[in-house]
């Protein structure tokens, strides 16, 4: 359960036990810290006066083709706020829920209009890593911090070996896990698992998709394998022909592409009617468990990685929520399932961030002042376990498991079964 504030610098216990039990109390002279003994880091910090809600904002993709990412991310925050309760005593409000798009421009506009507001404390989000790699800068300048749920691209934390991407920027975190672990785990399902010594890779250009395709390709070949296509789609595109005719030159057995509705539905119903590829196994990435996906009739015999959603009895140890909870007050709320993959990630994400910025509040006459650098500080030391499972931050954010599973989508009439079947697990 949460309540790890540092000694002396909150409320003291008596204050948590009179108000526990429905009273009232006022924190005495040294149930404070002195004014005087107050100084901030060099990023500032946020002063939160009586009565005012502490601040915290939701950028994820809440319209268009990639909602059902964004959507349960959202709905994820929401329902971590409400089971941490009060930070400090005060109540969190994540405001009006940003859009992110899925794109550098909605990523740019959403962390503009939240930079914007120096109450805000830090964001879950954003959904893509196209939109991260426009929010980030700003968050980060801002002193603010963002824990993103489901972004995945290397280039927003490290290449592994202790060196920092070009994307990435102090301040940033995630529960989501590093493509370079998922291009690796692809490449040993096809190579090992499989039996394929041929593959081509289809991106659509943006920091995810190419940078998952890139990571596949570089572990393929390190494994001894012959990535024989290496090409691109657009966005909007509907007709797959050429890219597809492309990759049929080289005649690969499987054809990874790792990307997003619709573009994924219009390869894999196109696929067949292209001379050389009619029985090339097909490998999606999570971008791709989607309902609107896996139901297609040309799904079926699909291979699907990403994320291991087995959270089994998993437990969120600061809020003590466990993962059959989670997603049953999910479905009992929204009347569904969640849509996409990610909706763990983004509770664990918000329960870390709301722990490190109750460690870092200093409560001064009834004035809560919160140092934007320990909250960055209370993150990068993130040691819990999570919906996800255990969670621990590197140097440069990344903070989840790397537990990956492909899947295998048998039945596109009972989708269920294929979100289920496991087929192939990397635990690195």
């Amino acid at each position: 359960m949460k309540r790890h504030l540092r000694a002396g610098r909150l409320l003291a216990v008596s204050v948590l036990l009179v108000a526990a039990c429905g009273g009232s109390a006022s924190p005495t002279d040294s149930d404070q810290t002195d004014a005087a003994e107050f100084e901030p880091g060099p990023l500032g910090a946020v002063v939160v006066a009586p009565g005012e809600l502490i601040q915290i904002r939701s950028l994820n993709s809440i319209s268009g083709d990639i909602a059902f990412l964004g959507i349960p991310n959202q709905r994820g925050v929401e329902m971590a706020i409400a089971d941490y309760g009060p930070v400090a005593g005060r109540e969190v409000s994540m405001g009006t829920p940003l859009d992110d798009l899925c794109s550098p421009d909605g990523g740019q506009s959403a962390a503009q209009a939240t930079v914007a507001d120096p109450s805000v404390i830090g964001v879950i989000g954003t959904t893509c890593s196209s939109a991260a790699t426009a929010a980030s800068p700003l968050i980060s300048d801002a002193g603010m911090v963002m824990i993103a749920p489901s972004n995945t691209s290397p280039a927003l934390t490290s290449d592994l070996a202790g060196d920092p991407s070009p994307s990435y920027h102090p301040g940033y975190y995630r529960t989501a896990h590093n493509d370079l672990f998922q291009g690796k785990a692809v490449a040993l399902f096809v190579r090992d698992h499989l039996g394929f010594d041929t593959a081509a890779a289809i991106h659509d250009g943006d920091p995810y998709t190419q940078g998952l395709a890139e990571a596949f390709k570089d572990a393929f070949e390190e494994l001894g394998g012959m990535v024989t296509a290496f090409t691109a789609v657009n966005k909007g595109d509907t007709d797959m022909i050429a890219a597809l005719t492309e990759v049929a030159a080289g005649r690969p057995q499987a054809l990874f592409f790792p990307v997003f509705m619709p573009e994924g539905g219009f390869i894999v119903q196109q696929v067949d009617g292209v001379v050389g590829l009619e029985d090339i196994t097909l490998i999606v990435s999570a971008a791709l468990l989607v309902d609107n996906f896996m139901e297609l009739p040309e799904s079926e015999g699909v291979y699907i990685s990403g994320p291991d959603l087995r959270f089994g009895d998993n437990r969120n140890s600061i809020t003590g929520r466990t993962a059959v909870e989670l997603l049953d007050a999910y479905e009992a709320a929204y009347g569904e399932a969640p849509s996409g993959g990610y909706l763990g990630h983004a509770y664990d994400a918000t329960t870390m961030l709301l722990r490190a910025i109750e460690r870092a509040a200093v409560d001064i006459d009834g004035t809560l002042h919160i140092d934007r650098a320990q909250v960055r500080d209370e993150l990068t030391g993130t040691s819990m376990d999570g919906i996800i499972g255990p969670i621990d931050c590197d140097l440069f954010g990344d903070c989840g498991t790397q537990r990956l599973t492909v899947l295998y989508n048998t039945d596109p009439s009972n989708i269920e079964t294929g979100k289920n079947n496991v087929v192939f697990e990397y635990a690195p």
